[in-house]
């Protein structure tokens, strides 16, 4: 048995206390893998952004709201875990500043200063040591060279390629990538079924069956 870490959901990041950016991601996703994760039976330890899915009782689930917290929980939750699947969509940028009131309108244009937030799975990977990590890539165009790009840029040990049409969708499609960049599967449908064919080809290539 394996005790897996999913990253899942969305991120926010705060312009003030009322406003932030994020992304449609829902959890369904993560909610999918978490519970194929159980019927494999394995651990299935989620840090979630802010979601309305549900995710399996028996999973242990830590919230988080910002990117920060997210890799900061992850991270902790990383050092007593086997593998880790990254299928969260943290908010890739986060404003300069936060302001501390709410930002009135005054009729002319508001300019954000963003900067590029921390790559959560490919920092939890520069450390993963014996570990696994499986990183998904979600992509408007050239699917499979972006998910190879991330899956070598990130050092992960293999790559779940998807489009945008997944986000907030039931359904999902996916080719999953070795290091050697081959497609070693192809998965479409109810985003139960996918989760079920991921983790069967993480059970036969990464997790050490005793």
């Amino acid at each position: 048995m394996a005790r897996i870490l999913i990253t899942s959901g969305p991120t926010r990041q705060y312009i003030d206390p009322v406003r932030y950016l994020t992304n449609a991601s829902s959890g369904r996703m993560g909610a999918a893998l978490a519970a194929a994760c159980l019927r494999l039976g394995h651990e299935a330890v989620v840090v979630s952004g802010p979601v309305e899915v549900e995710y399996p009782s028996a999973a242990r689930v830590i919230p988080v709201i910002s990117t920060e917290e997210m890799l900061v929980a992850a991270q902790d939750a990383f050092e007593k875990c086997d593998g880790l699947i990254g299928a969260a969509a943290p908010c890739d940028y986060r404003p300069q500043q936060v302001n501390p009131s709410k930002i009135a309108k005054t009729g002319e244009p508001l300019l954000l200063e963003l900067y590029e937030t921390d790559d959560v799975v490919a920092t939890l990977a520069a450390k993963k040591g014996k570990r696994w990590v499986v990183g998904f890539a979600l992509e408007t165009e050239d699917h499979r060279l972006r998910a190879l790009a991330k899956l070598e840029r990130k050092r992960c040990d293999l790559m779940v390629s998807n489009g945008v049409e997944a986000m907030h969708a039931l359904d999902n499609q996916v080719e999953i990538l070795d290091p050697v960049g081959e497609v070693i599967q192809h998965a479409s449908g109810p985003k139960e079924s996918v989760a079920e064919e991921i983790l069967q080809i993480i059970q036969q290539r990464l997790i050490k069956v005793n």
